[in-house]
């Protein structure tokens, strides 16, 4: 397991991923930070965590919407997307960072 550096917001977080996801983490982390910091700017700040409460419902949204129209589209079936497997790399990413924002919420 690697562990990568990311930026959001302006402070490093420590995250774990699979071996050779490295790039792929860090471009994730990039596009957080910029939805990070477009709520920070619209709303202020509002502490890390609500920030990243925030801009994580705003990527789920994203998601959603897409799904959306590709099912609206007949592009996927929705049992297909649901049934779906999900990449072991990124779900130890989201782990990762779903360990650490927990750790912080202790600390608040």
């Amino acid at each position: 397991m690697a562990t990568v550096t990311v930026d959001v917001n302006g402070r490093p977080y420590a995250v774990g991923c699979a071996d050779g996801q490295e790039e792929r983490v860090r471009i994730l982390a990039k596009q957080f930070d910029t939805h990070v910091r477009q709520i920070a700017g619209d709303v202020g700040h509002v502490g890390d965590l609500r920030l990243f409460l925030m801009a994580s419902l705003m990527l789920a949204d994203e998601l959603h919407e897409a799904r959306q129209q590709l099912q609206n589209a007949g592009v996927v079936d929705p049992a297909a997307v649901a049934a779906a497997p999900q990449s072991d790399g990124v779900a130890e990413a989201l782990n990762a960072v779903a360990a650490r924002i927990e750790k912080i919420c202790q600390t608040i």
